[in-house]
């Protein structure tokens, strides 16, 4: 029986058995330096599968309306509309072991919370104005995530024409399974994307459906900032995004990796 539980934060911190630093030639040995802070402020990792080293996240890029079929049901045309990112906190992170089942919290000021299933690439190296035919380059792996969303009130601060980053941006709205390398698993420009609730498919989709690639992702958002070792970018949610209400159990699947799958408590 899968073993239900919560994953916090901080608990999160504990689940590698080291912790890896990365720089631009990668992922290196356990490196534990003193802290120079009067408070002690933690950082956030991701384990890497097969491995007892640990993913540091720098910062979390998410691209939005990715898939046309998704861009249509949130009222957008795919044909004319460039790619947006926005971020999340790192510590939005939840982590989620493979054939574990983890408790999720359903978040205060929402009657309307959202499942968006995603591909996650991590980059361990950076740079700015990347070409496309170098992106997949500075990739060092891939996991499975969910970005949640609070849809009433992205969509209440949307009509008003003000950030909507409540929607988006808030504790435990990044769930995140362990990172696989590039090494192990390969690149991903295809393959079956699907999220059932309660053993009922809502999203289904193939990876090679996205509107802008995730080299193009790479290359389009290094336009705009300078990336470094340690981002991580949520690539797009196919269409059927919806509700979900506590007690609900969601199932993320991608090909290649293990299924994500989180109770709503």
């Amino acid at each position: 029986m899968a073993q239900e539980k919560m994953i916090t934060r901080r608990n999160a911190l504990k689940l590698g058995v080291g912790t890896a630093v990365l720089g631009t030639s990668g992922v290196t040995q356990a490196q534990d330096k003193a802290a120079k802070t009067p408070f002690n402020v933690d950082q956030i990792y991701i384990p890497i599968a097969g491995s007892n080293q640990q993913f540091p996240v720098r910062r979390i890029y998410c691209i939005g309306r990715n898939y046309a079929a998704h861009a249509r049901e949130m009222g957008s045309d795919p044909t004319r509309e460039p790619p947006f990112f926005f971020q999340k906190p790192t510590d939005a992170i939840q982590l989620v072991p493979p054939n574990q089942v983890i408790n999720h919290p359903y978040p205060t000021l929402t009657k309307n919370y959202h499942y968006e299933v995603e591909l996650v690439a991590a980059l361990n190296k950076g740079g700015k104005n990347i070409p496309v035919d170098k992106a997949l380059e500075h990739i060092f792996g891939y996991a499975l995530g969910l970005d949640m969303t609070r849809r009433d009130l992205q969509r209440f601060m949307g009509d008003q024409k003000k950030p909507w980053e409540i929607g988006k941006s808030f504790d435990y709205s990044a769930p995140i399974g362990p990172i696989f390398t590039v090494a192990k698993i390969g690149h991903f420009t295809k393959g079956n994307i699907e999220l059932s609730v309660n053993g009922v498919v809502k999203q289904k989709a193939d990876l090679s459906q996205m509107i802008w690639s995730v080299a193009e992702q790479i290359a389009k958002l290094s336009e705009a900032n300078e990336l470094f070792p340690g981002d991580i970018i949520y690539s797009g949610t196919p269409e059927n995004v919806g509700p979900v209400v506590k007690g609900d159990v969601i199932r993320c699947s991608i090909d290649k990796l293990p299924d994500l799958v989180v109770k709503i408590i």
